[in-house]
């Protein structure tokens, strides 16, 4: 009986708890092993939630795919806070540069629709407004006009 686990981690702080314990638990797979793998392909997301999925076998074997973690995860680690804001037209939380905006937006290309570096940018610049996270001090709302108009061509098409 092989099966697949979908769950999301902190990264590179696994652990044979919930909720990788009780979906590993009654597999044929060791949850130990299971957890130091995903630890160890997580680090670099450390602290972030990040998806993970285990495809697991009969005889125990495993394989670990780690995906990247969400873009509202990845903008608050890089602008560096916790939580987004209540009121994200009002009370801004933080502010980004276009450069962290464009390190975000590369990150996440992969997962994102967009098939250039402005448009996944542009993507980006939408969780910040829903965050409550402005951009070079300005409303994020206002991110797609700059990013059309031209005024980020320098950094963004680079």
């Amino acid at each position: 009986m092989a099966g697949t686990i979908e769950a999301l981690v902190p990264g590179g702080q696994a652990n044979p708890g919930p909720p990788l314990g009780p979906e590993l638990g009654p597999t044929p797979v060791d949850v130990q092993d299971v957890v130091s793998q995903i630890n160890d392909e997580t680090a670099a997301f450390d602290g972030m939630e990040v998806p993970v999925t285990i495809e697991y076998d009969d005889d125990g074997s495993f394989t670990i795919e780690v995906g990247v973690p969400p873009t509202a995860e990845l903008v608050k680690d890089e602008a560096g806070f916790e939580t987004g804001s209540g009121e994200p037209q009002t009370d801004f939380v933080a502010d980004m540069s276009v450069e962290q905006v464009k390190k975000v937006a590369e990150q996440k290309s992969s997962d994102l629709l967009a098939y250039d570096t402005k448009n996944a940018a542009k993507e980006v610049g939408g969780t910040c407004a829903s965050l409550g996270v402005t951009i070079e001090g300005e409303d994020a709302r206002t991110f797609d006009d700059r990013v059309d108009a031209g005024d980020y061509d320098d950094v963004l098409d680079a």
